[in-house]
């Protein structure tokens, strides 16, 4: 639709939607242009009420924290969709079951049930992101993923209508499943074991102690770039950079970290072609080197 017309259509939404809104603050990155609209849904009747206004006639895009999401620098032509912290609530439904809203971070979740006695959620206090996109991407770390926890999903499509699906009739596979692009998560409900805290806190502890000795930290990177090859090697995806590229190898600002070398940087101003000119480089060093192909963990709206 023309501006003109989708500014007619969404005007009882006030201060809510934003036309050109700037999303290079908006992600890890630090990376981006505009997008054509942004949406902050204040409540599910709210968002219900815009998506039946749309009707599917607009691209649409979530963004949650913003930690594994490269921004084109022109402007997106569609819609960008906030959650407000109404979508981010956590509580207990029963004693081994957790109700969260999607917009939770991943660590916050992790405290929660924490601070309930409950185990299988450590992993997740080392995981930057929010409860939505954790699903989406059926992310993990140290041998753990979301479907280990997941019981079922809250969603809205993108016309306004709601549906719950049981993780039993989703198929999963390594940060992936098949879950329709179309849906936006609204809520999650998790079980977890009945433990004792100190012992849940001391293997976040470990986990987090782990993770700060071989993974960068409070610098403008995305998590990991590339997803591990399935079926493919039995080396880390680190390992085949290491093998192909060099550490030094950087597109203006964009560089790999000598850290980890899964994780690129914008060590200043990088921009979205210096960033994806590094995916691509090292995506085709490593598949003529090793004949691996690497498949991007990181989402890349354009």
């Amino acid at each position: 639709m023309q501006k003109n017309q989708l500014k007619d259509l969404l005007k009882d939404f006030g201060n809510n939607v934003v036309f050109d809104q700037d999303l290079k603050k908006k992600n890890w990155f630090n990376i981006g242009g505009k997008s054509k609209v942004f949406f902050r849904a204040d409540n599910l009747k709210d968002l219900v009420k815009f998506l039946q206004l749309l009707n599917n006639q607009e691209r649409i895009f979530i963004i949650g924290a913003g930690s594994n999401t490269l921004i084109s620098d022109d402007t997106f032509d569609g819609v960008v969709i906030k959650l407000s912290k109404n979508f981010s609530r956590i509580s207990l439904l029963r004693e081994d079951v957790i109700i969260s809203g999607s917009a939770v971070l991943d660590k916050k979740l992790s405290e929660f049930a924490a601070q309930n006695n409950l185990s299988g959620f450590e992993f997740l206090s080392c995981i930057p992101g929010s409860i939505g996109g954790g699903i989406r991407m059926n992310a993990g770390c140290f041998g753990k993923e979301f479907k280990d926890i997941l019981i079922s999903i809250q969603a809205i499509d993108n016309r306004g209508n709601l549906i719950t699906i049981p993780s039993k009739k989703i198929n999963f596979e390594y940060r992936n499943n098949d879950i329709p692009e179309d849906l936006i998560f609204l809520s999650a409900s998790f079980k977890g074991i009945k433990s004792d805290v100190q012992k849940i806190n001391s293997e976040i502890l470990k986990m987090k102690i782990e993770k700060e000795k071989n993974q960068p930290t409070k610098i403008k990177t995305s998590g990991s770039t590339f997803k591990n090859p399935v079926n493919q090697t039995n080396k880390k995806v680190w390992e085949l950079i290491r093998e192909s590229v060099s550490l030094d190898t950087k597109f203006g600002d964009a560089c790999i970290s000598n850290k980890h070398s899964n994780f690129f940087v914008n060590k200043g101003n990088a921009t979205f072609k210096d960033m994806k000119k590094l995916i691509d480089f090292v995506s085709q060093k490593v598949f003529e080197k090793t004949g691996v192909k690497l498949d991007n963990e990181i989402k890349i709206l354009e």
